[in-house]
């Protein structure tokens, strides 16, 4: 039974909260449990295809959500219903959303609180769990070098703990003092796993005595507890920037989603959770110390429940996504006007690796709101020592060491994104990108196509083989990425390409993965314009015309090609494809027209390649004009070694002469 008694309730609840605090409170937490017992109809009914219920719940979404300011971004999760109705978010859109209707926050392409709405300040989780808690790092980071005195509220559930990912953000908010609440909602089951085989910590809390944190324990059924507790938690980190762990303690009283059902609970716990209802009990509270009537509680209900239909009703009739093609992939992208800014006439001789420096400088003057992060980026300046000076210049604030987390970095660098900022993130070898894998290929790229936010970040990638790094520093690994919509590609071959290259892949607010060669950083020269200038991403160049054949390639490529066209005075087109996403498929389809035979080199091994790509594209577009087959060349299928005589032969630089050959003499 429910604790019904007057002066435990009082003991409870320990008011110091105003009449109409209370009353307020209290119709934020009945608004979504009757939103939520009209979804369970709905979803009998087929009207609806997946629910994740928050009942039981309400009192930590509407308690922390009404303890922050309006401005503040709040980060859920798919069981916190209150934060979006405290916010106030039009019910009829909620019901479009989770219909997938065209005017849902999602036009469709997602289900439930998979989205984000800069509106109000809210930013949905994906099913990935993890990423949204180094989102909220970013976001918090902004806010902190904009002296915007604001809090970042993220939420994650005991099962989310147990990810590196939230390691790696509370790791990051600690060491850097970023305003963020981490909120943990221990609600019992991870699905169906019990916390005992989650976590062997008494309390999840205890683990930010590791990060050198605040934390807290909150009864999470108790709202009036919640709502205080928080309120003056977030005033002491607006005032004074540093991150605070939330453990609320509560309990999940449906399934993890409705088909899942709760045989797994035993029955004796689901009572004992019902009777701490943080609804029914806080209402007994207020009717009992005579703040409401039942009158009230009958009054408010009902204009809720017509409120509720009447936005289903505005929901339903709103029509379903209906698309073509060419729209869907025109949303893959947020639109970009590149406007060209022509290179300076004077001109230095560079390397490569001074050329993006020269790059990066550049738009660092440009963009005040542009943030580099990386291991060792700052007074060391990378290993490569590309941002060497930079502290000097734009300070620690804008060139930021981070621990080696590069998941964490990433999702940083989205989180900035989302704050109006601009991030540059330099993973210290591109073969470490696959400890960022997750929010570059769920976050950063689908985040426009499902929301419209854009995720502003460029990562650099020192990647590619010849200087005897082996299996962990060597690997070409584009191809990871390029089966994947929403991610832009670039790898430039020349210092001027890369400086003008980088440019524009800064001014682009869609992600951006921009591959540089170790191989060339030191050993490849150029005449680089001076100052500020650009190259459009998506066009390729021609580095060597003729008539004979095409080679297509990239990166290392260029350069054996070009050395073994001069060195043999052969008459063939190279076409350094610069950008490999978007793909400049013009150039390709024009240059093997004209010649009727092509070769695709790539660095990278042939199996899955961005090459076997091109040369299917050329086998289906450009059949009729081809004199050969299609031929490729690339690396053998096994890891880098390190030996150098057994990184030549995995390497098809040597090859190429007789691949060549062959193709010209088909």
């Amino acid at each position: 039974m429910i604790d019904t008694n007057h002066t435990n309730l009082d003991q409870l609840y320990k008011n110091t909260l105003d009449k109409e605090v209370l009353i307020g409170l209290y119709k934020k937490m009945l608004l979504p449990r009757l939103i939520e017992e009209k979804m369970l109809i709905l979803l009998r009914q087929g009207r609806i295809s997946k629910w994740f219920s928050g009942i039981g719940q309400e009192a930590i979404s509407i308690g922390v959500t009404a303890a922050m300011h309006k401005e503040e971004y709040i980060l859920p999760m798919h069981r916190n219903l209150g934060v979006f109705t405290t916010r106030e978010i039009p019910l009829w859109k909620l019901f479009a959303q989770w219909q997938g209707k065209a005017d849902g926050f999602t036009k469709g392409r997602d289900r439930s609180f998979h989205f984000g709405t800069q509106d109000y300040n809210i930013v949905g989780m994906i099913s990935h769990l993890g990423p949204q808690l180094g989102v909220a790092d970013g976001i918090a980071l902004a806010q902190k070098l904009n002296n915007t005195g604001r809090a970042t509220a993220v939420f994650t559930g005991e099962g989310g703990t147990s990810e590196g990912d939230f390691h790696e953000a509370l790791n990051v908010a600690s060491v850097w003092n970023l305003p963020v609440l981490f909120c943990i909602e221990n609600n019992g089951y991870g699905l169906s796993t019990p916390t005992t085989e989650q976590y062997n910590c008494e309390n999840l809390a205890d683990r930010a005595l590791g990060y050198g944190m605040e934390s807290h324990i909150i009864d999470g059924n108790n709202i009036i507890e919640v709502y205080t507790k928080i309120a003056a938690i977030l005033k002491d980190i607006r005032e004074n920037p540093h991150p605070v762990l939330i453990e609320f303690k509560t309990f999940r009283r449906r399934g993890h989603e409705e088909a899942s059902g709760t045989k797994y609970v035993p029955d004796e716990l689901l009572k004992y959770w019902e009777q701490r209802d943080p609804l029914t009990r806080f209402e007994q509270y207020l009717l009992e110390n005579n703040i409401i009537t039942s009158d009230n509680v009958l009054e408010w209900s009902e204009e809720i429940k017509k409120d509720i239909n009447d936005g289903l009703d505005t929901a339903s009739a709103k029509a379903l996504p209906k698309t073509t093609p060419e729209q869907e992939l025109s949303d893959v992208f947020k639109s970009h006007h590149f406007e060209s800014v022509a290179p300076d006439n004077s001109t230095q001789n560079l390397r490569l690796v001074d050329a993006i420096k020269d790059g990066l400088d550049a738009s660092m003057a440009k963009y005040d709101n542009l943030v580099i992060m990386g291991q060792d980026v700052a007074e060391y300046g990378g290993v490569f020592k590309i941002t060497d000076g930079f502290v000097a210049k734009y300070g620690r604030e804008r060139v930021r060491n981070t621990p080696i987390c590069e998941s964490a970095i990433v999702e940083a660098g989205m989180g900035l994104s989302i704050a109006g900022m601009k991030a540059v993130v330099e993973m210290q070898f591109a073969d470490f990108v696959s400890s960022g894998f997750n929010p570059i290929v769920n976050y950063l790229a689908k985040s426009y196509y499902r929301w419209n936010q854009q995720a502003d970040v460029v990562v650099r990638m020192p990647c590619g083989a010849g200087v005897g790094a082996g299996p962990f520093h060597s690997q070409s690994n584009e191809a990871w990425f390029y089966t994947v919509p929403g991610l832009k590609i670039v790898y430039p071959s020349s210092p001027a390409d890369a400086k003008g290259l980088l440019i524009a892949s800064i001014e682009d607010p869609n992600p951006v993965l921009f591959f540089e060669h170790k191989a060339l950083y030191r050993s490849v020269y150029d005449d680089v314009p001076n100052g500020y200038y650009n190259i459009e991403l998506g066009k390729a160049l021609t580095i060597r015309s003729g008539e004979q054949a095409t080679i297509i390639t990239f990166g290392a490529g260029v350069h054996w090609a070009k050395q073994l066209i001069d060195e043999e005075k052969l008459d063939i087109d190279l076409i350094d494809l610069r950008t490999l996403l978007p793909i400049d498929n013009e150039s390709i389809i024009t240059s093997v027209k004209k010649t009727g035979k092509v070769l695709v080199l790539t660095e990278d091994n042939l199996t899955g390649s961005v090459a076997s790509d091109i040369a299917a594209f050329i086998s289906e577009e450009c059949f009729e004009f081809l004199d050969a087959p299609v031929m490729r060349l690339g690396s053998i299928d096994t890891p880098i070694p390190f030996e150098k005589g057994l990184e030549d032969n995995y390497l098809p630089k040597n090859k190429l002469k007789e691949k060549l050959k062959k193709l010209l003499n088909y």
